[in-house]
């Protein structure tokens, strides 16, 4: 038990090392190329110079750390793996008697838990980060009126009434600017419902704004159910929206940390506006774990074959393929998830329990033959 034990211990500390290793070296030359890519950007802008560019760059660190975790897991377990493989130290202690499972106990919970400490620490920060780095680029490198502007210029939402117990209030704007760290809105259109969903008032309104917790609308009318039409001047509802967070429903999920997340997805859905992406996030950050354990086992399935039997090479080059592969197919599920054909749970948690099954039945064949 001991000497499994300091064995464990010894791959363990192995494998963590070449993951930490690959890991910097992979998000190093990804910032790089991210850094020439901001370069020609900012390239076309006066006031942005390759200051700008660098610190753009180094607030997209946490992000691309994160983004490639589970590459690195995989590379730098394949190169761990064939080490100890090549030298025989793999070998001598499978001759002793000592299973797959036991030693790969330690370096499986190593990967675990730097994907849980990627998910719990490094996910705040660099959503942080990366909220500063979009400031920054809209600030510098973009000539629209940011993340609203994608919106094609109007503005659905649903909100609570707060006027009316259990009532919502549908708002529509046609036209909508963000200028000034204000809200600005016009063309409105609002409907009052009650719980059973029957009108309580229609109010057209030429202009409005967000203002504190309260949409504040101008040159404003109400029409009643069976009423004519009547001038109000101006029209205070309350709204538990702020600008910041209708700009961050219009912004990269990767903005919000995990822990923000739950929150914002409920106050989402409240106001009307898609939340797909933003669970889709979240749960590919609770899956990165097992996706990181999994990573750790494909690379043990693919690269713990002894030398002699012969082609390492190609079992080596096949655990990168079935890595890129699995890539490949998160991807795909991703963007099943956005268009609603998948649930967002199925759509980040499929592809790390597929490559799980995979890595296990690898390794079975590995030990039992």
């Amino acid at each position: 038990m001991t000497v499994a034990f300091t064995l464990s211990r010894y791959i363990a500390k192995q494998f963590v090392l070449s993951v930490l290793v690959m890991l910097a070296s992979l998000t190093g030359m990804v910032c790089l190329f991210d850094f020439l890519d901001l370069l020609r950007r900012a390239s076309a802008h006066p006031n942005a110079g390759p200051s700008v560019a660098a610190e753009i760059a180094g607030l997209h660190l946490p992000y691309f750390t994160i983004l490639i975790l589970p590459f690195a897991t995989l590379l730098g377990g394949v190169f761990c793996f064939w080490r100890l493989t090549r030298s025989s130290e793999l070998v001598v202690a499978r001759a002793a008697g000592i299973s797959v499972w036991q030693f790969l106990m330690a370096p499986l919970t190593s990967a675990i838990l730097i994907g849980v400490f990627a998910t719990t620490v490094v996910s705040p920060l660099s959503s942080i980060m990366y909220s500063w780095a979009e400031k920054l680029d809209q600030r510098y490198l973009r000539s629209d009126d940011g993340p609203l502007s994608i919106s094609g210029g109007s503005l659905w939402l649903r909100q609570a009434d707060q006027t009316t117990p259990h009532g919502i209030a549908i708002l529509h704007a046609r036209t909508v600017r963000f200028h000034n760290t204000a809200l600005q809105i016009g063309n409105i259109s609002v409907l009052r419902l009650n719980k059973n969903n029957d009108l309580i008032s229609r109010i057209e309104a030429h202009s409005g704004y967000l203002d504190h917790g309260f949409w504040i609308l101008d040159q404003a009318s109400q029409t009643l159910p069976n009423e004519l039409p009547s001038a109000v001047g101006r029209i205070v509802l309350p709204t538990d929206l702020t600008v910041n967070r209708v700009q961050e429903s219009f912004a990269s999920p990767d903005t919000l940390s995990v822990w923000a997340l739950p929150s914002f997805i409920v106050l989402l859905d409240r106001s009307g506006f898609s939340s797909i992406r933003h669970r889709i996030h979240f749960q590919s950050l609770l899956a990165l774990p097992v996706l990181s354990g999994t990573m750790c086992l494909v690379a043990a399935g693919f690269s713990m074959r002894p030398s002699r039997h012969g082609g390492v090479a190609r079992m080596i080059g096949s655990g990168v393929a079935a890595g890129f592969l699995l890539f490949t197919v998160s991807k795909v599920a991703e963007q099943f998830g956005k268009s609603g054909v998948l649930p967002p749970v199925l759509a980040a948690w499929v592809p790390a329990v597929a490559g799980l099954c995979l890595a296990i039945t690898l390794l079975l064949h590995l030990e039992d033959g």
